[in-house]
């Protein structure tokens, strides 16, 4: 269950990463409320994650999921570049991600 909790608790970093953008640096009345509640979302779901998770391996993995999500929601949402590199390089991030999870104690 922690597992599964970290992974929201990434996808809310995601969520309020591009909540910044939408905000407009907090200036948008309804997208800067949204973007402080996923952060404490996220940031409430890693401490709970935590409790059962190394926090090495939890926190290393909440970021890697914040950043490669980020990634793909920029190239998805707001026309950022999606070369052959890029993608490749986000996913050797997965690849550490995963291979954090699997070796997990």
């Amino acid at each position: 269950m922690s597992w599964l909790i970290l992974v929201v608790a990434g996808a809310l970093e995601v969520a309020w990463a591009v909540g910044l953008k939408y905000s407009q640096g907090f200036t948008r009345a309804v997208p800067s409320v949204l973007t402080v509640i996923a952060m404490a979302g996220s940031m409430g779901l890693l401490g709970l994650a935590i409790r059962s998770l190394p926090i090495g391996t939890a926190y290393a993995v909440w970021v890697g999921i914040g950043a490669v999500g980020t990634a793909i929601a920029g190239m998805l949402l707001f026309g950022e570049p999606a070369s052959l590199v890029r993608v490749a390089l986000l996913g050797l991030v997965v690849i550490g991600i995963l291979g954090l999870k699997f070796t997990a104690p």
